[in-house]
């Protein structure tokens, strides 16, 4: 298999990546491995705390607000944690200080990353009926680095009225999607068959041409984009193309005077595999551990045969 990042790409936590000399079966079990089997942080368990208490201030404050804990769990749960592979983090199960610590004991530096939330409600003399309360919010006592990414720090948690707190500590460890969502790195996976684009017919594409249509980078899709061979060979360009051609397919009243002028050409053994990740890994990061980890099963695999035939 040859893998090569599409021109363009990535951008942001979306990439295209060119799969050739391959089929279909490997490139979904890419596809899987990446959805299910790649590593990555997320929260796992909250401790709030709890009662009525006094702040700097005097005032009584009492720990609720509109969100049941268990809700507020699972939207912690699923704020995107960065993951960096080069801290040497393990899994709980994995660590030398905790694989043999009940599982509400488990934890340490070795294998989590530490959060912390404190936050209160509008004062009694402000005019704010409430406040809301964000995941920018949450500070980080480990290592910075796990800073939550401040494209996420906007993403709202709870509101807070007047005489209402909230405090917590988050713990985030490393899992796997086939466990939980919340340690799925990326979505809307999928892959098509590369194509190539081939004018057949000129005269009768100019119905698609005089539509004024864009490729997403601004060029016009005219039969100049085709260039001398007529034929499209960027695979940008070439998927562009594919969704203006609905255009004039059927049902638009256009097919039969379009009379299939532009063809697609699929490329044996060649497929364009896409995605977006949650912003917790880079898309290349998240695709060369995703390789990784399908390489580690076969190698597993392979020495359970090997005792089993022995």
């Amino acid at each position: 298999m040859k893998t090569e990042i599409v021109e363009g790409w990535p951008q942001g936590h979306e990439i295209r990546i060119l799969l050739s000399e391959t089929d279909a079966a490997q490139v979904n079990a890419i596809r899987r491995a990446l959805i299910a089997d790649v590593p990555k942080l997320a929260i796992t368990r909250v401790d709030f705390s709890q009662g009525v208490t006094q702040d700097n201030k005097g005032d009584v404050v009492e720990s609720v607000n509109v969100l049941p804990d268990e809700v507020l769990a699972h939207r912690l749960a699923m704020i995107p944690i960065p993951t960096h592979p080069k801290e040497g983090l393990v899994f709980p199960d994995d660590c030398d200080n905790c694989r043999d610590v009940v599982e509400k004991d488990k934890g340490c530096p070795m294998c989590q990353v530490l959060y912390t939330l404190s936050a209160r409600g509008p004062s009694a003399d402000s005019d704010e009926p409430y406040k809301t309360v964000y995941a920018g919010d949450i500070t980080t006592i480990s290592d910075p680095v796990f800073d939550i990414l401040p494209e996420h720090k906007q993403i709202p948690l709870t509101l807070l009225a007047p005489g209402q707190f909230l405090e917590f500590y988050a713990f985030a460890v490393l899992g796997r999607g086939r466990d939980h969502a919340k340690w799925t790195p990326a979505a809307a996976v999928g892959f098509r068959p590369q194509q190539v684009a081939v004018l057949k017919k000129p005269k009768k594409a100019s119905i698609l041409f005089d539509l004024g249509l864009k490729t997403s980078d601004g060029s016009a899709i005219d039969a100049k984009l085709f260039g001398k061979d007529k034929k499209i060979t960027n695979i940008n360009h070439v998927i562009d193309l594919e969704k203006a051609l609905h255009q004039v397919g059927g049902g638009t009243g256009r097919d039969v005077d379009f009379d299939d002028a532009i063809v697609m050409e699929t490329i044996d053994n060649a497929y364009v595999f896409s995605y977006e990740t949650d912003g917790s890994l880079d898309p290349v990061t998240a695709f060369n551990m995703a390789l990784s980890e399908l390489n580690q099963r076969f190698v597993d695999l392979g020495e359970d045969l090997k005792s089993a035939l022995a």
